[in-house]
């Protein structure tokens, strides 16, 4: 990187001593506006020696052709080279040097110090401060003085040598020739002064307003980054109700991409919602929704609209912002199912004291009465049912209890399919499961860490939820992935309602005329426990699918078998 060292001229003013030069655009622009410059002086001056009859008109005027030629060849070769150098500062020093040249020669063609044009020096200073530096504008100045008054010393003296048929006019008195050099010697070094000042101060100006640009375009870039890196949707309306802006967090978070959705209503991702009616727009400072994505899953989302403005207030559209908010609507129904299981935990302990000891003393009390041989038929079949319902009563506190108050798992290294098969081999023998097809995709061992009769007790409530669901007749198929740590469990029944699949883990949530609602809240507290999750989604059969996610850090932490509490 280059640095910049900066000095003061003799005005205070500070001035760039590490200017890389004049662009190419700024040296086009030189090039051709000298050879104009040149075009209408040398025009001017042959016009002027024509009419004023000053020596041999015919070889003056071809001194002059010959100096024009001379001017637009350099000027030809100029244009040529200036896309190929490399150097643009020595370029335009090369074409001031050339200027001075061709001043000289002017001034001499038309009287040396009695010519009118002695003040076209300082045009070619005022071009070396725009193009050079200050230094370089005063050395310019200086050689102009030099090359003046030694053009009108030499003349004055009689040592100027002419050409054929050039006449000089008398020279100047030794006063006058003195104070013409003196005056034109000062007004050349006032230019360079004042020119570098003026040049320096417009070089800080366009640096000024370059390195302006450039933090404008690093801030435009830095937004649109920030922008397209954070996770909440952004998306622009305009008065029309239509997208103009969509980030990539909205893309995430709706799946469309900015070319899908540009230009469509609003109301195409956000229906239900409102944010334009009737020419209006709808400012919301929080608010929460469901919308639906590409792909049709509904997302519960938060989201606030605002007013934007051009500098002048000018509104220019809508801004809405919005989070996806499911997964924190998903923790809290956790939070509040986590809730509602200490509650029953509570009153779980109660209850297994008030209503097992009565419930013992009552089936006890029944099993003696039986033993009377008096007893009649009809009342022994009504103490059957007694004790039956007895049995059923202490199932339904039995499994209550597991729910409310669950064991910590046990965890240890265990093959799940071994385990699996084992569940399979004794079902087949279940009524429940006579003309059941069963469907396996499984290695032929996947290693687990797990609380094996948890487990179990959870695998066997889905695989008798399973059977139900195809009442006895259908296809079940239980897959395991041990690479991904998933157990999947599928039916081809009547599958689960999406009304359903928020209550489906409730405790006393069930769809059967005779379920008790704690199978699959039992089986939800085991996975939890686990450190795990359930996913329900439509099985390949089209009917129920129950897929077991296991944490997977468990299988990369304890590859040595070790138990894990």
């Amino acid at each position: 990187m280059a640095v910049s060292q900066t000095t003061r001229d003799k005005t205070g003013a500070s001035v760039n001593s590490d200017w890389e030069g004049p662009s190419r655009k700024q040296l086009s622009w030189f090039v051709f506006l000298r050879v104009l410059f040149i075009t209408l002086f040398l025009g001017g001056s042959i016009i002027y020696q024509v009419k004023g009859q000053f020596g041999n008109v015919d070889l003056l005027l071809g001194y002059f052709y010959l100096l024009t030629g001379f001017s637009f060849l350099h000027a030809i070769l100029s244009a040529i080279a200036l896309p190929v150098i490399n150097n643009t500062r020595f370029y335009a020093q090369s074409q001031i040097c050339w200027d001075l040249i061709f001043c000289t020669g002017l001034i001499y063609l038309t009287g040396g110090g009695s010519s009118l044009f002695p003040f076209i020096y300082i045009f070619v200073i005022i071009s070396s401060a725009v193009f050079s530096t200050q230094k370089t504008t005063i050395l310019v100045a200086a050689a102009s003085s030099i090359l003046y008054g030694s053009l009108v010393d030499l003349q004055y003296f009689g040592y100027l040598p002419l050409l054929p048929g050039l006449e000089m006019t008398e020279p100047l008195a030794g006063g006058d020739a003195l104070f013409t050099v003196f005056v034109h010697v000062v007004a050349f070094l006032l230019t360079a002064l004042m020119g570098s000042f003026l040049a320096g101060r417009w070089h800080r100006s366009e640096k000024a307003l370059e390195a302006q640009k450039i933090d404008y375009e690093d801030l435009e870039k830095l937004n649109r980054q920030i922008l397209s890196s954070i996770s909440s949707g952004l998306l622009i309306i305009n008065d029309r109700g239509r997208i103009r802006s969509f980030n990539q967090g909205a893309s995430n978070i709706m799946g469309y991409s900015l070319e899908e959705i540009y230009n469509q209503p609003v109301e195409h991702i956000f229906s239900g919602i409102t944010f334009h009616e009737t020419g209006e727009f709808r400012c919301v400072n929080r608010d929460e929704g469901v919308v639906q994505t590409k792909s049709g899953e509904k997302r519960n989302v938060g989201y606030a609209s605002s007013l934007i403005h051009d500098p002048h207030e000018k509104c220019l559209g809508l801004l809405i912002t919005f989070q996806d908010l499911t997964r924190v609507k998903k923790m809290e129904e956790d939070l509040k199912r986590a809730d509602r299981l200490a509650a029953v935990g509570r009153l779980a302990s109660g209850m297994a004291h008030e209503i097992r000891n009565p419930l013992a003393s009552i089936s006890g009390s029944i099993q003696l009465l039986m033993e009377e041989d008096s007893l009649s038929k009809e009342n022994r079949m009504l103490m059957k049912i007694v004790l039956r319902e007895a049995e059923r009563l202490n199932g339904l506190l039995t499994d209550f209890l597991q729910y409310a108050r669950p064991k910590p798992p046990q965890k240890e290294k265990a093959d799940l399919v071994e385990m699996v098969r084992e569940m399979i081999q004794v079902l087949a023998s279940d009524l429940r499961f006579r003309d059941v097809e069963w469907v396996t995709d499984f290695p032929d061992r996947a290693e687990f860490f797990i609380d094996q009769n948890q487990i179990r007790q959870a695998v066997w409530d889905l695989l008798i939820n399973a059977a139900e669901a195809v009442d006895g007749e259908g296809k079940i198929r239980v897959t395991i992935d041990p690479t991904a740590q998933v157990l999947g469990i599928e039916d081809n029944g009547k599958g689960v309602d999406e009304s359903d699949k928020d209550k489906l883990f409730e405790p006393f949530f069930t769809t059967k005329a005779d379920g008790t609602g704690l199978g699959l809240a039992s089986v939800h507290s085991i996975i939890e426990s686990h450190g795990g999750w359930i996913d329900v989604r439509t099985s390949c059969f089209g009917g129920g699918g129950f897929f077991i996610y296991f944490p997977v850090d468990d299988a990369n932490e304890l590859s040595d078998g070790r138990v894990v509490s």
